[in-house]
């Protein structure tokens, strides 16, 4: 006889966690993580938000199989979904834990095990199955490589000599970066003064967990007494644009 869901001995906890917090959790229980290939984990590690929903469910004879649907929503505004098996290999055993990247593999798992044939499966209508309100994220301005990045905007700051560099309230915001592009910015002073002096601007684009982008500018002159390499780092384009322009005056004939 079958048992109403409600009364699956697995329940996915309903406190608030974030969606790294949520697959480590995931991972951590089920017995075949490993398995998972290496491009799922890696585009799973800067999901904005998840959801966790029962997908079926099958009790009988002390035996159970349960399936749940986890799903992430990613930067680049696409979903990844994982499966988890749930089920007992002893009448009233312990749960075990699977996770698969597919629901035909999860199938495929979920038909090995040794549950009476005549027991179908309770499987929840798409229609009235859990669902996560999500806001529309747009897509990310950049395409992201997830990178050592909130130490690459540490050594960024602590590169830059401009005495009006980002303050420490940004540079504490960017210690949550799990992405970031740089991206070289043409166009540069109106007049270059010497011909030895140079210019170059670049964008350093950061994705932080929370799915803001935020984007430092870096100016490389070489516009100093000496002629010396120098770098500063401003927190908006047309900030970083006016330090050149400054630059190049104070160098010109």
């Amino acid at each position: 006889m079958s048992v109403p869901y409600e009364t699956s001995a697995y329940e996915p906890p309903e406190s608030p966690e974030s969606p790294e917090e949520h697959l480590m959790r995931l991972l951590g229980r089920a017995l075949n993580s490993f398995e998972l290939p290496d491009e799922t984990i890696r585009r799973l590690d800067c999901a904005l938000a998840h959801d966790g929903s029962l997908h079926s469910a099958h009790h009988s004879a002390g035996l159970h199989r349960e399936t749940y649907r986890h799903t992430w929503l990613l930067a680049d505004g696409s979903a990844l979904t994982l499966w988890e098996l749930v089920h007992n290999t002893t009448p009233g055993g312990e749960p075990q834990h699977e996770v698969y990247v597919d629901e035909e593999e999860l199938r495929t798992a979920g038909s090995r095990l040794a549950l009476p044939p005549d027991a179908p499966d309770f499987e929840l209508p798409a229609q009235v199955q859990v669902q996560v309100q999500l806001s529309p994220v747009p897509a990310p301005r950049h395409a992201y490589v997830p990178d050592a990045s909130a130490d690459h905007a540490r050594r960024l700051l602590r590169r830059a000599e401009n005495a009006d560099r980002p303050d420490a309230a940004l540079a504490d915001r960017l210690s949550t970066a799990c992405g970031h592009q740089i991206v070289q910015a043409f166009g540069g002073p109106g007049r270059a003064g010497r011909a030895r002096i140079g210019f170059s601007l670049y964008e350093h684009a950061f994705l932080l967990r929370d799915g803001v982008e935020v984007s430092l500018w870096e100016v490389e002159h070489t516009a100093t007494p000496d002629g010396r390499h120098m770098c500063e780092v401003y927190d908006s384009e047309d900030t970083a644009r006016r330090a050149m322009e400054r630059r190049a005056a104070q160098v010109s004939p």
